[in-house]
């Protein structure tokens, strides 16, 4: 896909069963918009085809427009008609469609109860919260029973707090309601929440196509994994068989057979330790709990720029405080050396 002489998206190749969820993930820019409007025909490919249920929807000399695709759509801010009734905003595409009334009612109605909503019908959208407008959303999406419905970021407007409420209750509603989904976001939690597959986007391209555990416990980059927040990427250099982190030996073999290499190191690969015997030492800069543990935030010596690591720890430490870092070997993962920026 292209603008003018602009390449857009590159190399994408995708295929999802029925029935399950494809989230696209990255950073605003990267394309993941721009592939699900082509997936809906609000955008014709320059390049390329794309299939539905078998059937061709656009390629070469082809082009079959949104309302024939068979598609539901939400949309970011849900998109709901402040004047119609919820059953009116849920019945729009129906209508459009040309479904006769006494069909509509049935349809509606059925839509509303499968998103619990059936005794909210005659409400204005005004009236109800945020949660119960996102099912609104859905069932005007599913009223048609489409093939595919797509998610375009719906929850990005919401606060953290609600956002993570709303993921775990939309996450139940597609599964519930076997829906087949593709599902754009900048937000590696609501992905990994929702999603069967997560195509990491950068630049136009899918970096890595995996299942969100997949993702986590293998990601294909250091800024795959930068990304997804999984830990600290540290920039080592081989010192005889082992490897130094500026000026400190790290105590740790393996990795590639390079001079230099980068290194993921999550929480689950650091112990506390004594300050002035462990392989890594530091400041702790913040501390937070989190899921019956601390969450600590230590800046590392020997760093330039200036570098830290998350850790867990049973009991509240001292902002300020120094400590000292044992890396667990087995739980490292060895990435080439990079001279790019990390993503953003």
């Amino acid at each position: 896909m292209a603008y003018g002489k602009t390449a857009v998206l590159r190399g994408i190749d995708l295929s999802m069963p029925r029935g399950q969820t494809l989230a696209l993930l990255g950073p605003s820019g990267c394309g993941k918009t721009t592939l699900l409007r082509l997936v809906a025909g609000l955008l014709s490919p320059t390049s390329g085809d794309i299939a539905i249920d078998g059937q061709m929807v656009a390629g070469p000399g082809l082009f079959v427009p949104p309302e024939r695709r068979g598609l539901g759509m939400v949309f970011q801010d849900y998109a709901l008609w402040p004047h119609l009734s919820v059953a009116g905003n849920v019945s729009f595409p129906l209508e459009m469609a040309g479904v006769g009334a006494a069909d509509r009612e049935t349809r509606v109605k059925a839509a509303l109860d499968r998103v619990g909503l059936g005794a909210m019908a005659l409400r204005s959208p005004s009236a109800l919260s945020g949660g119960q407008q996102q099912r609104v959303a859905i069932a005007r999406a599913i009223v048609a029973e489409p093939r595919i419905v797509l998610f375009d970021e719906p929850l990005s407007n919401l606060d953290r707090e609600l956002r993570e409420i709303m993921v775990a209750e939309l996450g139940a509603l597609i599964r519930g309601l076997g829906l087949t989904a593709i599902y754009v976001t900048h937000d590696q939690s609501e992905a990994l929440t929702l999603a069967d597959q997560v195509a990491v986007m950068e630049a136009g391209r899918v970096v890595q196509l995996a299942a969100p555990e997949a993702l986590v416990e293998h990601p294909a980059s250091a800024k795959v994994a930068e990304f997804l927040r999984l830990g600290a990427v540290l920039s080592l250099t081989r010192n005889g068989v082992g490897w130094s982190y500026g000026d400190r030996a790290l105590g740790v073999t393996g990795g590639p057979e390079t001079g230099t290499a980068d290194l993921l190191i999550t929480p689950r690969a650091l112990r506390i330790a004594e300050a002035g015997s462990a392989a890594l030492s530091g400041e702790v800069m913040a501390v937070n709990y989190r899921d019956m543990a601390y969450a600590v935030t230590v800046r590392l010596d020997a760093a330039a720029p200036a570098q830290t690591v998350q850790i867990s720890s049973d009991t509240r430490m001292r902002l300020g405080e120094r400590i000292g870092l044992e890396i667990v070997s087995e739980r490292l993962r060895w990435f080439p050396a990079r001279t790019q920026a990390p993503v953003q």
